[in-house]
């Protein structure tokens, strides 16, 4: 079997989405650390993976893929039958599955992204928090988390009784608004705090967090 190489920086929640899939999947591999401080992900060969100079990337034997999204949906499907399995083989399961991966894309991560920009990545470098960014972000995405608490009154998981990739991708950023003053818009709401309780508690994402540990 051709070996997988993931490229990418532990800070990145885009990284960590893709990470914590494959180890989901129980898959052996190899991470490439990417320093983004020096501009490694600007050079030509890191470009020559992904030419729009953004982490991660994953290449597997001759295959060479961006976007994280894109690489835990071909490692779902390539690896079906291995590890958790995040996707369904029924098609209108898949087809619930899929729609709050949109959701995911479309409507959390834009905010969460920033929340988790603000509170959590600039801390981290020496930056200043924009108390301003955060008050205008936190109630989107209150109004976003009180459709997941909708949904989750009535399905233990967003894509349905199982964990899919609808929830795994919600993880990193996640985990960094967890400990900053965004967190009381997931304790606030139960079913969305015990969602976020289970999915963050998992063996494959304490394996992540033991990665980001290390360096």
């Amino acid at each position: 079997m051709a070996a997988i190489k993931a490229h990418g920086s532990l800070i990145s929640t885009a990284t960590n989405r893709v990470l914590v899939t494959l180890y989901e999947k129980e898959l052996e591999f190899e991470f490439v650390s990417v320093d983004m401080s020096t501009g490694e992900h600007k050079k030509d060969h890191f470009l020559s993976l992904n030419p729009f100079g953004q982490v991660p990337a994953l290449e597997h034997g001759d295959l060479k893929l961006f976007e994280s999204r894109a690489i835990t949906k071909y490692v779902a499907y390539e690896y079906a039958n291995k590890g958790t399995q995040l996707i369904h083989q029924d098609s209108k399961k898949m087809a619930i599955t899929l729609v709050w991966m949109e959701v995911e894309a479309q409507q959390y991560d834009p905010v969460a992204s920033k929340l988790v920009w603000e509170l959590g990545i600039k801390p981290l470098v020496g930056m200043v928090t924009d108390k301003a960014i955060v008050e205008e972000n936190e109630p989107k995405l209150a109004k976003v988390l009180d459709v997941y608490e909708n949904r989750l009154a009535h399905s233990k998981y967003l894509g349905g009784d199982c964990f899919t990739l609808a929830d795994l991708h919600h993880v990193p950023t996640l985990q960094y608004l967890l400990g900053t003053q965004s967190q009381k818009l997931f304790d606030s709401r139960p079913h969305v705090s015990a969602w976020v309780a289970d999915i963050t508690a998992r063996p494959a994402w304490l394996k992540v967090q033991a990665m980001r540990n290390k360096h």
